[in-house]
């Protein structure tokens, strides 16, 4: 029912723009793929990931603007690189880099100021010295 959509988009929304949001999303959203070869056959998913690429990438209604959207989760975005976790650093990373290309295609100039800036600072800032 639409009442019941509305109401999980809101959560889901809530919750994205927590610290850590953005991780507990992904990591719910990816849990139940079992261990071993199920886990490695989730990390293989393209489409899974780019499902949730796509619900990261859209600004929720409740959200006062776009870039305040994107000045809360994008730094998010960029912590999901950097996951210990072997098998689920490979799908947080497909996750990122998805995420991170549908952002920059839909609104280049917040995905270069939130996104890409960050992620080339340190490279910048040796090619300079």
């Amino acid at each position: 029912p639409a009442w019941l959509r509305r109401l999980c988009g809101h959560l889901l929304s809530e919750r994205l723009l927590r610290p850590g949001g953005v991780q507990a999303v992904v990591r719910g959203i990816l849990e139940g793929t079992g261990g071993g070869a199920g886990a490695e056959a989730a990390a293989l998913d393209w489409r899974k990931c780019d499902a949730i690429a796509k619900i990261l990438a859209s600004c929720p209604q409740q959200c006062l603007s776009l870039e305040d959207y994107y000045r809360q989760v994008c730094p998010q975005i960029l912590d999901l690189l950097h996951i210990q976790d072997k098998v689920a650093a490979r799908q947080f990373q497909r996750v990122a880099t998805t995420t991170l290309l549908t952002m920059a295609r839909e609104h280049p100039q917040l995905a270069e100021r939130h996104l890409l800036q960050p992620l080339l600072s340190p490279l910048l800032r040796c090619s300079e010295t």
